[in-house]
């Protein structure tokens, strides 16, 4: 498995990639109508304006694998709160490459990218009734700092955040 900085061409790959892991993943945590209902297209426009996005300091990263398919995408940007502190805004794989350190990856090469660029702290989103996903961030020694709701297809939905103040540790 090979980790890269996404280009433009990934964007198609990265659209199928949230859609599909969304339907798998979110099932039973948001309501199915609202799945699908979710398409490839309004995925693509979503994340070429992120991609695109240069206020926020957007940026992301590809996992590819043997022959060359995009399996998984990380993105992540820049915020200014009281300092510039990194949030990985998505992190998404297929379901056939989950469990095999992919996903790890992907986070070392944000946390990577944000010390590059002078940025000490990251912080994540997850849905609290995720439990893979709140212990896959637990397992990356992420510390619980607060909680907020979300709203997907009228449907509203508890998060929790996960940061780390250290990225060192990540990488």
């Amino acid at each position: 498995m090979k980790i890269r900085k996404a280009s433009e061409r990934d964007i198609n790959e990265i659209a199928e990639i949230y859609v599909d892991s969304w339907r798998t993943t979110y099932d039973g945590l948001v309501p199915r109508e609202f799945l699908n209902g979710l398409s490839y297209e309004t995925s693509q426009h979503k994340w070429q304006s992120f991609y695109d996005d240069q206020v926020n300091e957007t940026f992301m990263y590809v996992a590819v694998d043997e022959i060359g398919k995009v399996v998984g995408f990380a993105a992540a940007r820049c915020m200014l709160h009281k300092e510039r502190e990194g949030e990985l805004y998505a992190l998404y794989l297929l379901d056939q490459c989950q469990g095999q350190g992919v996903g790890r990856s992907l986070v070392k090469a944000v946390a990577n990218h944000f010390i590059i660029s002078n940025v000490s702290s990251m912080f994540v989103w997850v849905m609290k009734n995720n439990r893979a996903g709140r212990g896959f961030y637990q397992s990356l020694k992420g510390t619980y700092t607060s909680d907020r709701q979300s709203e997907f297809g009228g449907y509203v939905v508890e998060d929790e955040a996960y940061k780390w103040d250290d990225l060192s540790l990540l990488t």
